[in-house]
């Protein structure tokens, strides 16, 4: 199988050139201060901000799950390419999905043909409930995943957000992504599989636009979540990103978590995030370092204004530490030394 990067050269080749990416603004502007959540009316006050020609986003807190933000902690999006409107995940709840389906109505009169979830994390596609009419697709892997583990995924929300998950029942994704390069409409939309936040990682760039939506394999701001991570996949799949933004691919960058920039940031910081995470792990592992004294260490002050701290660094901490204690007992113990993490 070819890997997305020979599939974009040979895909767009010349047509790339001959289709200049349009000219974009340089900044996102803010949504309105004022447009916060109200629990008493269920309104998660979503607000579309134009990103690019026919590109909208709908920005989640940049947080964690909360009852104050309404759960909504995602950047979904939404392009009227012309032909139709692509949706691009349903966020964490019913109401979520329903309020979205209304905002998009409300902006474009373009009927939407194409709802896709990027991974199997449950604000990405507990709000499929609002689109069954349309169907949702996503990446068989991460189908597989909402079918095994959406019910779990609901009542963990449910515990967590409490009200804001009223009605909301999990509805995986019916139907494939169809992958590699499309026209429609107006846009050019190349669809590529990559991994290692999740087994299965779906990426959207938007060759007219210079728009890439990198669901949760870039993160801003914000401690990245790892329950089914593998690093080492990860990290590659940050170098293949990587070298399509220095090719020209995309500029502007919608990460499912964190503000929406343009350029390397955001990969930068996730990538910088992973290494030190492995790094710290393993040489506290081998100083004989316990569980309970990583909890308490303070963080590198490069990290410790992320939001999600401290909960999402325990949560990495109690999901991978016992690993590499595992490998330092192994190591002291014959000299030999375990498989690299998750690799």
């Amino acid at each position: 199988m070819k890997s997305p990067l020979w599939s974009l050269s040979s895909l767009i080749g010349m047509s790339a050139m001959a289709s200049p990416v349009m000219a974009l603004p340089t900044s996102l502007p803010p949504a309105p201060s004022s447009a916060q959540p109200d629990a008493m009316r269920m309104d998660l006050a979503l607000h579309a901000t134009r990103l690019a020609e026919r590109t909208w986003v709908i920005e989640g807190a940049v947080d964690d799950f909360h009852p104050r933000n309404g759960c909504n902690i995602i950047n979904t999006a939404f392009i009227a390419t012309g032909a139709g409107v692509v949706v691009i995940n349903t966020g964490p709840s019913e109401a979520y999905g329903r309020q979205q389906r209304d905002l998009i109505e409300q902006t474009t009169r373009e009927p939407v043909v194409q709802v896709v979830n990027l991974n199997q994390h449950p604000d990405h596609f507990l709000g499929n409930q609002a689109w069954t009419t349309v169907g949702v697709q996503a990446l068989p892997g991460s189908r597989q995943a909402m079918q095994q583990e959406g019910e779990s995924l609901t009542d963990n929300l449910q515990r967590l957000c409490g009200d804001w998950q009223r009605g909301t029942q999990a509805t995986p994704a019916t139907a494939s992504v169809p992958m590699g390069l499309h026209s429609l409409g107006q846009h050019r939309l190349e669809w590529l599989r990559l991994d290692g936040h999740t087994p299965d990682d779906l990426v959207l760039i938007d060759h007219t636009t210079g728009v890439a939506f990198v669901g949760g394999l870039v993160f801003k701001d914000r401690v990245p979540t790892t329950p089914h991570a593998s690093p080492a996949r990860w990290l590659h799949s940050l170098e293949r990103l990587e070298a399509w933004h220095r090719a020209g691919y995309f500029r502007w960058v919608v990460p499912s978590h964190g503000p929406v920039h343009q350029g390397l940031s955001g990969l930068a910081q996730t990538r910088d995030w992973l290494q030190w995470t492995e790094r710290h792990m393993r040489d506290s592992a081998e100083a004989g370092k316990d569980l309970s004294e990583m909890l308490n260490e303070p963080l590198p002050e490069r990290f410790a204004g992320w939001a999600a701290q401290p909960a999402e660094w325990h949560r990495t901490l109690v999901q991978w530490y016992p690993l590499f204690e595992v490998r330092a007992l192994k190591v002291r113990t014959d000299g030999a030394l375990l498989p690299t993490l998750h690799r």
